[in-house]
């Protein structure tokens, strides 16, 4: 990962695992919160199509890429830039205790929404007295 401003040019063509060693990449901010049933990922993708965004679970981690039409967005007449130009990539190490098979992800509005459900054995539980 580079924290570089500039980054290479996208080929439509280049497959993911090519696009990881010949393109730049940042990592996205990252909201994270608990509920009593899930932990929540929050992702800043601006730019990013929902089409062009892979997530994994591979090795106990959840891995988050996304592309973005860089010669699109290099294109543009930029009055100010704040932002990075570039793709995304983010790895999270996750335990046990999150049901992979239930993992869901929803995008709107350059922010995806991450939701890991954790197994009912790691839930809270209120234990009544008798």
């Amino acid at each position: 990962m580079t924290d570089n401003n500039q980054a290479v040019v996208v080929k439509e063509n280049r497959s993911w695992d090519e696009a990881l060693e010949q393109e730049k990449w940042f990592a996205p901010a990252v909201d994270i919160y608990e509920t009593n049933d899930d932990y929540v990922l929050h992702v800043m993708m601006p730019g990013v199509a929902k089409e062009n965004i892979q997530i994994k679970v591979e090795d106990d981690s959840l891995v988050i890429m996304g592309r973005i039409n860089y010669d699109e967005a290099k294109s543009r007449k930029y009055v100010l830039k704040e932002t990075r130009l570039g793709n995304y990539y983010r790895k999270f190490n996750i335990s046990n205790s999150i049901n992979v098979e239930k993992i869901d992800a929803v995008m709107d509005n350059g922010i995806m929404t991450v939701t890991l459900p954790k197994h009912e054995r790691v839930k809270p539980k209120n234990i009544e007295i008798k």
